[in-house]
């Protein structure tokens, strides 16, 4: 995973993945009521909502305050035959294949003044299209390697027949449209395989954008059942959100928005579910540093040991690491401040192998 964790926004054209992307970044990427009006892929930085750093930053009062962010990239529509270079379809594929996560924007609201490329609202159609796209452009991936290894897995090399197994169960998903995270791959299996960096193995997040009136309750259409029903079988996960309604928070104020929300209905913006549900698809947590200089999030993979956890913050932390001093946050905040934390014993020293914990406030001490 990259240091910037990144989501590539993708659908069709029209589906409302511009401006759902313009809303949750502020970035002003051009939408409009064409295909390919977004030609070069569009990055916006956002904050990660997490209340718990602006009370770390009332606590230490530091200079700076560094929130955890998300990279969105918008990446071109693409259309039925991008694996084979019709419309943007090169561009796209070359894009996402940067991208740790895929979410994927599909429309579910019926509008006659915004054309839909297809000609009508159909979710699972348009899901097929660039799930066979994704699915086409790696098989094409895996035959040029399996052609490459498989002589050399003939002559006896041990390592190049074990990753001949590996992409023959990939091949066998993809040759019958099945998406590579289907194949069954192993832990053991998916290391061998990482440089091909395949589309269909990213994780998928379905976005669906729904009419205003329906944002707060979004089960009640009939489109989104079919698509919650669909991501089931995927083990994907389905966010509703209302583009528009997105677009109208990110022009108010912080204040009026979360007014702007409650009078809808709706519990907090669609930002926030999307990346809620960015992290928990990617199985990510937060960790921070706190002190008088600079409260930081960092955002790490859950399950990461402490000295890795140091390299996020520079590698010459990681390679000196001598050990953490860790209190969790929700011990520092009931007691107040860190020297008190201290005096009740709750700032723990732990070694290089202790597995980070979501809200842990550390300080690494190490040598070089």
């Amino acid at each position: 995973m990259s240091t910037n964790l990144e989501v590539g926004i993708v659908g069709l054209p029209n589906v409302g993945k511009s401006t759902l992307f313009n809303a949750i970044t502020k970035a002003g990427a051009e939408a409009a009521n064409y295909p390919f009006c977004t030609i070069e892929p569009n990055i916006g930085v956002v904050e990660v909502p997490d209340k718990r750093i602006q009370i770390l930053t009332d606590m230490y009062h530091p200079k700076r305050t560094i929130p955890a962010v998300m990279r969105f990239v918008d990446i071109a529509g693409l259309v039925a035959g991008a694996s084979k270079g019709e419309g943007l379809g090169n561009k796209f594929l070359s894009h996402i294949r940067e991208t740790d996560a895929i979410a994927e924007v599909v429309r579910c609201f019926d509008d006659s003044n915004i054309t839909h490329v297809s000609g009508s609202i159909d979710p699972l159609r348009d899901i097929d299209i660039i799930n066979t796209e994704l699915c086409l452009a790696d098989l094409d991936t895996t035959q040029k390697r399996a052609d490459r290894i498989a002589k050399i897995a003939q002559c006896g090399d041990k390592a190049a027949k074990a990753e001949y197994a590996v992409i023959k169960k990939i091949l066998a998903a993809l040759e019958d449209g099945e998406p590579a995270r289907k194949a069954g791959l192993t832990t053991d299996e998916l290391p061998m395989i990482k440089e091909l960096n395949l589309l269909t193995l990213k994780p998928i997040i379905y976005i669906a954008n729904v009419a205003e009136e329906e944002a707060a309750n979004a089960d009640g259409n009939p489109y989104v059942a079919k698509l919650k029903e669909f991501a089931k079988q995927e083990k994907a996960q389905v966010v509703a959100v209302s583009a528009k309604i997105e677009s109208e928070i990110a022009e108010l104020p912080e204040d009026e928005a979360a007014v702007f929300l409650e009078e809808l209905g709706l519990p907090e913006a669609g930002l926030a579910k999307l990346i809620k549900a960015s992290y928990a698809l990617l199985g990510l947590i937060n960790f921070f540093t706190a002190g008088a200089d600079e409260v930081r999030a960092w955002t790490i993979v859950n399950g990461t040991k402490a000295q890795k956890a140091a390299g996020k913050i520079h590698t010459d932390i990681e390679r000196g690491f001598i050990r953490a001093e860790i209190v969790s946050y929700d011990d520092l905040i009931n007691c107040g401040n860190e020297q008190t934390a201290k005096e009740k014993g709750l700032v723990r020293l732990e070694g290089k192998d202790y597995i980070m914990q979501d809200g842990d406030v550390t300080y690494f001490r190490f040598n070089v």
